[in-house]
């Protein structure tokens, strides 16, 4: 009895071996198998690892090389990082021209941006452009900058476009179309002055009639005197024309503009028979520039729109002004006999007119005066179906965006 129990003691203990050998072997191969597929995991990591540094060492060398400026800042608006070009626009100018020094590009690091923008930028007339502060030599940068949200997290980057080189080429380009303008122009002139000059001089040839009596006497002095004003008027434009600038810039209220138009046209539009409308939306932002400068330009575009309409029965003419992608666009409508598209690819050049008593200059100084506050007028028409003339502008409030968005990012 005692030996058949130890036998299947042995039994079972030889069974449990084999399960535990078993057991054993079956782990072996899991150890081997997830070896190797950890090995592998490896592998592809290091692999990925491999392939982010060299993408991080590619993006660094090409952000090295940008000529433009890049800025990284944090969620409070301090700087991360900074490319040589912004350092060379942002520190340029060196310690002197800073509450904070600046010896060394890595000295940029920390900085609160809203500190070094200030120190280092002066916003110009137009939106979205700066100089920077003087260098070494006193020669300042014009910048373009640009902030875009970089992550969730509230970063930013700031974008620096050297535009110094493009702005000096845009003004040379202006200057010499205008001398070119100019030159097409003395020729034109010459006829445009020499039509009421010689009716001047013939009208006070016959004041030296003694026999000519007060009433006629009057009337011809009033006739020359006419044709003078005229020829007054005409060099008046062309002085305009050519000086091709806005001198004086201030802030101007758009509302009260809408109603100094209003009061100067209203009447002349009654005298016409012609309805005028003004239709405004609410609280437009403040433009800026030469308000006589702008007031001239759009009595301009109003008085020809009321010589349009009046020359049709139940003649109109309605202003409107409005914001559009950050513009404000005032578009000046008539129900007029329309223009051709021959007329109106010629009607900004200077002389050309389709009224007797036009000097031809009038819609070149308006077009001049908007391109001055980097603004532009563009005209649709259609036989038979009127005018539109849109005038475009760039907003005060375009000029100080770039500076508004810091107030979120620039706390240090």
């Amino acid at each position: 009895m005692e030996t058949l129990r130890l036998a299947e003691a042995f039994r079972i203990f030889n069974q449990a071996s084999e399960e535990l050998s078993t057991a054993y072997t079956r782990l072996q191969a899991q150890v081997a198998e997830l070896t190797s597929e950890l090995a592998a995991a490896n592998g592809a990591l290091r692999q990925q690892y491999q392939e982010k540094a060299a993408l991080t060492e590619r993006l660094s060398l090409l952000l090295s090389a940008l000529p433009a400026g890049v800025v990284v800042l944090d969620a409070q608006g301090r700087i991360e990082q900074a490319n040589p070009a912004a350092v060379g626009m942002l520190a340029a100018a060196g310690a002197e021209s800073m509450s904070v020094s600046v010896p060394a590009p890595t000295s940029l690091l920390g900085l609160a941006w809203s500190a070094v923008e200030r120190a280092q930028l002066t916003a110009s007339e137009t939106p979205g452009e700066y100089l920077t502060a003087p260098g070494g030599n006193g020669r300042r940068l014009a910048v373009a900058v640009t902030v875009t949200a970089l992550d969730s997290a509230g970063g930013r980057i700031v974008l620096l476009h050297d535009i110094t080189e493009a702005q000096r080429l845009k003004t040379q380009a202006e200057r010499n179309q205008r001398l070119a303008a100019m030159g097409e122009m003395a020729a034109q002139l010459a006829h445009q002055l020499r039509t009421p000059l010689a009716a001047a001089l013939l009208y006070t040839g016959n004041l030296e009639v003694p026999e000519i009596a007060a009433e006629p006497r009057i009337r011809i002095a009033g006739k020359a005197v006419s044709r003078l004003k005229h020829l007054e008027r005409l060099i008046q434009d062309m002085l305009l024309f050519a000086r091709g600038e806005v001198l004086g810039r201030e802030a101007i209220d758009v509302a009260e503009l809408l109603r100094e138009l209003r009061h100067t046209i209203e009447p002349l539009a009654r005298t016409r028979a012609v309805a005028f409308q003004v239709h405004a939306a609410e609280s437009l932002p403040p433009l800026q520039g030469n308000r006589k400068a702008i007031v001239g330009a759009l009595v301009n575009l109003l008085e020809n729109a009321l010589h349009a309409a009046a020359a049709t029965d139940h003649g109109e003419v309605r202003l409107t002004a409005g914001i559009e992608a950050e513009l404000l666009v005032l578009r000046v409508r008539d129900n007029g006999a329309g223009m051709a598209a021959d007329v109106v690819a010629r009607l900004f050049e200077p002389f050309f007119t389709t009224r007797a008593e036009g000097t031809g200059l009038g819609l070149a100084i308006a077009r001049g005066v908007m391109r001055a506050h980097n603004g532009n007028i563009e005209v649709d028409s259609t036989p038979g179906m009127g005018s539109e003339f849109i005038v475009t502008l760039p907003l005060q409030a375009g000029q100080d965006a770039y500076r508004d968005a810091q107030g979120h990012t620039g706390k240090a």
